[in-house]
């Protein structure tokens, strides 16, 4: 647990020693301040709820998440620091938990500086505040979801750029996988059950129903089970490189 600790504030700070993180964070928060009040509604509504504000999250995460993720592993393997970090007394498992949890906590600190939106709905009215907590809980959930796939897509490049591109187009199929768009290519030729199968793994399902108010287990296990699926594949692209170097 002391490697674990010690790469999660080795990475963690890492985010903070240039001023990529704080253009980050501000992006972020102007970004999601204009989704909310200006393309949502948000005023002419007449709504005391922050339906504006996670209805357009899932969009604004599938380009700053992967933005995030992009550098987990690539920049490790371009610089060639991933061979240093790899002959460690600490194993791979240990070091992909320690930076997924660095990563979190970093989106987790941007989704936390959302607060005055919710200060916010709460002076103009009376909304309820526990469905609110439950938006934030699957935000973060959703994020880690996000971040998960790009953990791994970035130990299997070296590039940033190839990384975030192919997060971005991994994410969004998630996020759309229930919907028409993904489901007409089975469509004709796939059983109901692989249709529902696919139906399933669809991000933007499982988080509409946890930002409604509504915590379902198995909203819950999808995401948990979807972090930890994509965390263990991020281990083995490292344990498989860890074999291949001499």
């Amino acid at each position: 647990m002391n490697g674990l600790g010690a790469i999660y504030r080795r990475e963690l700070a890492s985010y903070f020693a240039t001023p990529l993180a704080y253009v980050f964070i501000v992006i972020f928060l102007l970004l999601a301040g204009a989704f909310t009040f200006s393309l949502g509604g948000f005023y002419e509504r007449g709504q005391a709820d922050l339906a504006p504000f996670f209805s357009f999250l899932p969009w604004l995460y599938l380009f700053l998440v992967p933005a995030v993720a992009m550098r987990l592993w690539a920049e490790e393997r371009r610089s060639g620091s991933i061979e240093l970090l790899l002959t460690l007394p600490v194993r791979p498992g240990v070091a992909v938990a320690g930076k997924f949890l660095a990563g979190l906590s970093f989106i987790g600190l941007a989704l936390a500086l959302t607060f005055p939106v919710w200060i916010t709905v709460n002076y103009l009215g009376a909304p309820d505040n526990g469905a609110i907590v439950a938006g934030y809980l699957g935000s973060l959930l959703m994020a880690g979801g996000f971040l998960s796939v790009g953990s791994c897509l970035s130990a299997a490049t070296r590039s940033q750029v190839i990384a975030f591109i192919l997060t971005v187009v991994v994410c969004f199929l998630l996020l759309l996988a229930g919907f028409p768009l993904v489901l007409d290519a089975f469509r004709g030729w796939a059983p109901p059950a692989i249709l529902d199968a696919i139906a399933s793994l669809s991000f933007l399902t499982h988080f509409q129903a946890i930002s409604k108010g509504v915590i379902d287990l198995r909203d819950i296990l999808y995401f948990g089970m979807t972090i930890a699926a994509w965390l263990y594949a991020t281990t083995l692209v490292l344990e498989l490189r860890k074999a291949d170097s001499p």
